[in-house]
């Protein structure tokens, strides 16, 4: 059987790997990556205090190493809580430390009692793995892989009930031993922190991993200036939509925004007043869209929007009420309006097919007069005007 100084070697290795991979992961700026980091080298440090000490280690050794541990554990809770965007500490999660603090060196040196202090940090470990496991579950995005969070949640929760069982053995009147005597118990204590810390560590890499594969996506799919859809993005989402209405044979439009006289616009003021403009009319449109809907940049001042479940009639009532709320927004003493061209998807038609004939109405809106918004028959029924 392994002893207890081993299997402790073997945990201080284990962090070190861990604080290596996390190091190397620190300048992408992933929230919580840090703390996670620090977390691992207290860890690390904590055992090697231990380590080094020997068997013989005092008091002094084993109240140290314990408030190293819990500090650890406690960037780990908090650096979690960071990487789903929810802060970071909490004033409750704080006081416990000092409590429990206190109450660790109250029992070594004024009123010494292992089993107060084996209770105590049971309870403060199980807290922390629990708290871990739950935010991986709450805070999971709902699209993509959840393989990482379900695997950090199970190698917490798998910590958490050792802790607790540990605690409850000494609830029951089960004899506590010194931390690096070479008990049975005291081995699988070290055992189960050998599986479930390293196991929680390559979670959290994991998380880190699948945190910047989110980015790259919404870079290759996400308009910089804009925040819209890129265009190939949106084509992609439409195209689903599209398939989707046609099996259910509900109504879907789509309706196809330019921005007018943008030109002129980015020669008279200059393209910082264009890039302006363009993030207005994003924001005023996005902003007002149904959650059903689809917005995305096609390209230069030229928008498209999907609107799902929703006739010509409906789309083109929509459109206008978006054009309204452009032009009478303020943007800065820069007047910002939009013409568009709506249409409706027939029984067979595709993506291609309906963007052009939207394509069409717009060009009709911009050569009668701009600032306005028109359907897709009316192009049959009005001469074309060369626009300005």
């Amino acid at each position: 059987m392994l002893s207890p100084l081993a299997l402790l070697g073997i945990v201080i290795v284990s962090c070190l790997m861990s604080v290596a991979i996390l190091g190397s992961l620190l300048r992408t700026a992933v929230p919580g990556i840090g703390r996670w980091c620090v977390a691992h080298a207290l860890l690390a440090a904590a055992s090697s205090w231990v380590l080094i000490a020997g068997a013989q280690s005092g008091q002094f050794v084993m109240i140290g190493a314990s408030l190293i541990t819990l500090m650890a554990v406690l960037l780990l809770v908090q650096g979690m809580r960071q990487f789903f965007g929810k802060g970071s500490a909490r004033h409750e999660e704080s006081a416990a430390f000092v409590i429990v603090s206190l109450a660790l060196v109250y029992f070594t040196y004024v009123s010494p009692n292992i089993d107060a202090r084996v209770t105590l940090i049971s309870i403060f470990l199980t807290y922390a793995r629990i708290a871990v496991g739950t935010l991986a579950l709450l805070h999971a995005p709902p699209d993509g892989a959840r393989y990482p969070y379900r695997f950090v949640a199970a190698a917490a929760y798998l910590g958490a009930l050792f802790h607790a069982t540990r605690a409850a053995a000494v609830a029951f009147g089960m004899p506590q031993m010194a931390f690096l005597q070479p008990s049975p118990w005291n081995v699988l204590f070290l055992g189960l922190a050998i599986v479930t810390l390293p196991c929680m560590s390559t979670g959290m890499v994991m998380l880190a991993h699948d945190q910047l594969t989110r980015r790259m996506e919404q870079l290759a799919s996400i308009d910089e200036l804009t925040g819209a859809l890129m265009r190939r993005a949106f084509m992609a989402r439409a195209n689903i939509l599209l398939r989707e209405a046609l099996v259910s044979g509900k109504p879907l439009s789509i309706a196809i925004l330019d921005i007018d006289k943008f030109k002129a616009v980015n020669d008279g003021f200059g393209h910082a007043a264009g890039d302006r403009i363009l993030r207005h009319v994003t924001s005023a449109v996005s902003t007002r869209l149904r959650s059903c809907d689809l917005f995305g940049r096609l390209g230069g001042e030229e928008f498209a929007i999907v609107f799902v479940n929703a006739g010509k009639a409906d789309a083109a009532g929509l459109t206008n009420d978006l054009r309204l709320a452009v032009e009478r927004s303020p943007n800065q003493g820069l007047r910002c309006t939009f013409s568009a061209g709506v249409e409706c998807v027939t029984s067979g038609d595709t993506l291609e097919g309906v963007l052009a004939r939207a394509d069409a109405a717009l060009y009709m809106a911009k050569a009668t007069g701009r600032n306005r918004v028109v359907t897709a028959p009316e192009v049959e029924e009005c001469d074309v005007v060369e626009p300005d």
